[in-house]
């Protein structure tokens, strides 16, 4: 499937509450004004901007019950788009490149409560400020001082050259300014991105002094702050110089929910009515936690899937076939899991966002012995290296699993006697099982992944762009040291719900190929297991 198809589907089956819902009604804000519509390739319409502005333009004072206007700004290329893609959990949401003047027109998405619909906060995503010192010369040069702020800002966006350039000096062209400031007049508040690895420099002191004119709350918003180059102090011993004291840190590429919360919590001490942002952290906060939820549950079910995965073979029989089949039935419903929580999280493995599945780490075979060893996990006793280890022949699902080199060793040794059920050897059966070793590599990848979706922002383009806080992910904690156990239980001890699988072929789709009833069946214990995944490996 193309880009282009998945984006029309997503579209099409898009959810509401944590993601995205981008406004496709024209809105316009000024009396008289013409209206200006961006439109995509696909001839959606995502936003609406007036090409003239008249000096009755007005903003209404946000009130109980009202949605609270947003505007984004800042200078160019700081990652205005990039928040808010992570913001809305929306993938798609506006253009990121690497270069400047990405933004070229005024984008509006809302965040809505999940449970009714009820829009809380309407988001403008604006242009890049480019030449805010040309205009603060303009501004002083051509609006008089006695005026107030708001009084300069429409003088001069009713001048030529907020419109793209006057006919004495075609050179002067602020139309990427007046978007930004004729938004900027119609919102409630704003926040100001800031790249945190730019130094202070006067042309964003500028564009402070003529953000302040607008007479709202502004607050500074720093991107990019896992950089080891970010200046932030500076930063906020000027912003304090400017009686910008409330500020904040949000990186759009090394996620954390606590900073979104922070967010919002700043910006609501900023607004005499604050009910609709308390109203939208507490749903935030409430459809994060289930999403954690929902997403131990998947891995959970893949646990308990795999662990009730069994194959019967005479006892005279080759098993390598058999063994081959599994493992790839194994590999590919680990790569569904996968794909599970990168849609549960809005991740989607395309052009538009790297996946963290594109790491090296990720791609590797869990029936590799050396990735096992990377992990420090051990098989049982008497297991042998190579190519077939990972997988075993159990005990009558009494949950004690030689290594398959021991077991096939065992057959022709006669060592079997105490690891086969009688049924068993009477018929002359052979069931062949997914050992501990594997179950518990499955699990761990499971989690790190997991763990790295949710600290992940949706402006991330790079693979690479996965760990968070300067920590390396248990992944890489491994691979560099092979005496790191980053396992969420010892091999030797598989917790009850999986042991219990053992002796429950029908609740694995892999065995009786029926995916509905099977997943029925076993829909309890995943429940449980889920429960204990969550002390596994504790998230905030």
């Amino acid at each position: 499937m193309n880009n282009d198809n998945k984006k029309e589907n997503y579209e099409h089956n898009k959810p509401a509450g944590l993601f995205a819902d981008k406004a496709y009604e024209a809105t316009p804000n000024t009396a008289n004004s013409t209206l200006k519509s961006a439109v995509t390739q696909d001839n959606q319409l995502l936003s609406t901007e007036p090409l003239t502005t008249t000096t009755s333009m007005t903003r209404k004072t946000i009130a109980n019950g009202e949605p609270l206007k947003l505007a984004v700004v800042g200078h160019t290329n700081t990652g205005k788009t990039s928040i808010l893609r992570t913001l809305l959990r929306d993938v798609y949401f506006g253009e990121v490149k690497n270069e400047a003047a990405t933004t070229r027109h005024v984008e509006q998405a809302k965040l809505t409560d999940s449970q009714t619909g009820e829009v809380l906060v309407v988001l403008y995503d604006t242009p890049g400020l480019e030449d805010a010192s040309g205009l603060m010369d303009w501004l002083e040069d051509n609006t008089a001082s006695r005026r107030d702020g708001i009084e300069r800002l429409q003088q001069f966006l009713a001048a030529d050259i907020a419109q793209g350039g006057d006919a004495q000096n075609s050179n002067e062209d602020y139309s990427q300014e007046a978007k930004v400031i004729r938004q900027l007049l119609a919102s409630d508040m704003a926040i100001y991105v800031v790249d945190a690895r730019e130094p202070v420099l006067g042309k964003y002191k500028d564009e402070l002094a003529i953000l302040s004119w607008a007479a709202i709350p502004v607050m500074p918003v720093f991107n990019f702050t896992d950089a080891q180059d970010a200046n932030i102090d500076e930063w906020q011993t000027m912003l304090a110089r400017r009686n910008l004291h409330i500020s904040t840190r949000f990186d759009s590429v090394a996620f954390e929910f606590a900073d979104e919360m922070r967010l919002w919590q700043n910006l609501a001490t900023m607004l005499t009515h604050s009910e609709m942002l308390e109203q939208l952290m507490a749903r935030r906060t409430e459809d994060w936690a289930q999403l954690y939820d929902e997403a131990n549950i998947i891995i959970a079910d893949f646990l308990i899937n795999v662990a009730a995965f069994v194959r019967e073979i005479g006892e005279d029989d080759d098993p390598m076939p058999v063994l081959q089949q599994m493992q790839e039935a194994v590999r590919q419903s680990e790569r569904a899991m996968q794909n599970n929580l990168l849609n549960l999280y809005k991740f989607y493995d395309n052009d538009v966002a790297a996946t963290p599945l594109e790491l090296k780490a990720y791609q590797q075979d869990p029936f590799d012995p050396e990735l096992l060893k990377s992990y420090g996990i051990r098989t049982t006793s008497g297991a042998a290296a190579g190519a077939l280890l990972g997988l075993g022949i159990d005990a009558a699902a009494l949950g004690t699993t030689l290594g398959l080199g021991a077991a096939i060793g065992g057959i022709a040794g006669g060592l079997l006697s105490n690891t086969s059920s009688i049924a068993d050897r009477i018929t002359g059966v052979k069931r062949l099982y997914i050992d501990p070793a594997t179950l518990t590599l499955l699990a761990t990848r499971a989690i790190d992944l997991l763990t790295a979706l949710r600290h992940r922002g949706h402006a991330a383009t790079d693979a690479t762009q996965l760990l968070y806080k300067g920590e390396k992910s248990s992944i890489e904690q491994s691979l560099d040291d092979e005496s790191t156990t980053v396992t969420p239980w010892p091999t030797h001890k598989l917790p009850s719900e999986l042991k219990k699988a053992r002796g429950k072929p029908q609740w694995s789709s892999l065995s009786s190929g029926k995916s509905e009833q099977a997943q029925l069946l076993r829909a309890d214990m995943a429940w449980s297991l889920a429960s204990k995944l969550l002390s596994y490996k504790p998230e905030q």
